[in-house]
């Protein structure tokens, strides 16, 4: 029974682990999966390049594995650290891969070496943020509140502004770029549902999954949408909402345009500020 219940914690730890680097990989990688020069050059790359790029990442990561990680455990050994150094590489190729299938970048019909690029090319970046996963966000606002003496409205309050703030630095980058609307303009309704979808798990997963903070803490404030489900909706309108005015500011999208093309334009920039959102509230 013991030895059954040791098992289950292993995999528990494990998958929280993975989750962790993931999400890290996610806030690192993501401004580069919005990057038309990183598809072109994936798309271009021989199998040489690729494999250099590999070789070259393999070094850079496991460096960070040994200093940071995405585990907990600090001081791994050599061997240990190599093995981190190939799952983290192996969650960044993963994560990139969905990524761009989501956003149809790569298709079940594009070709198997313009593929391989893409993955590669976007997958070791993120790769980088997996690695970095532990360092990334250690901040928590609840080690110095009071509960008992705030009101119940801060923490919301709290949440609103710092989403504002995390989607604003991830996404500003990227409204003023073409990438939005050509991505945009390959989607579909089914597609845009599942981009819907990405965006609250991955933000869910961050906040609520991946361990940066103290999860009890958070899980207990009482608020007008302090529970996981209820903070992690309002965060992506809110992100939603960021998104439609950056795009507004920089004149993607006019009063003039239908609503379709405000909605296709809107969720294409609110996953990645929805991740943003995410690292801003573990921030504050």
């Amino acid at each position: 029974m013991k030895k059954s219940k040791r098992h289950k914690n292993q995999w528990s730890n494990e998958l929280n682990d993975i989750i962790r680097g993931a999400s890290g990989g996610f806030l690192f990688g993501i401004p580069l999966l919005y990057t038309m020069e990183v598809w072109w050059i994936g798309s271009h790359s021989k199998p040489a390049e690729m494999s250099i790029a590999i070789a070259t990442t393999f070094i850079a990561v496991f460096l960070l594995v040994r200093t940071e990680g995405f585990r907990k455990t600090k001081n791994i050994r050599w061997r240990d650290a190599a093995m981190d150094t190939v799952e983290a590489i192996a969650i960044g190729i993963v994560g990139a891969a969905f990524v761009l299938f989501l956003l149809r970048e790569i298709r079940l019909e594009t070709p198997l070496q313009e593929t391989l690029g893409k993955i590669i090319f976007e997958g070791l970046p993120f790769a980088l943020g997996v690695a970095l996963a532990s360092g990334f966000l250690s901040g928590d606002r609840y080690q110095s509140s009071d509960s008992d003496s705030e009101p119940t409205i801060n923490p919301t309050v709290a949440d609103i502004g710092a989403t504002l703030i995390g989607a604003t630095i991830i996404a500003f980058n990227i409204a003023p770029t073409d990438e939005v609307p050509m991505l945009a303009a390959a989607i579909s309704p089914p597609w845009q549902l599942a981009i819907i979808a990405a965006s609250l798990l991955i933000s869910y997963g961050i906040v609520f999954v991946a361990g940066f903070t103290s999860q009890e803490k958070r899980q207990q404030q009482q608020g007008v949408f302090q529970r996981p489900l209820s903070e992690t909706v309002m965060a992506y309108l809110v992100s939603l909402a960021a998104s439609a005015f950056m795009l507004f500011f920089f004149q993607k999208l006019s009063f003039d345009d239908p609503w379709s093309m405000w909605l296709s334009y809107t969720l294409v920039l609110g996953l990645p500020a929805t991740i943003g959102g995410a690292a801003g509230r573990l921030a504050v």
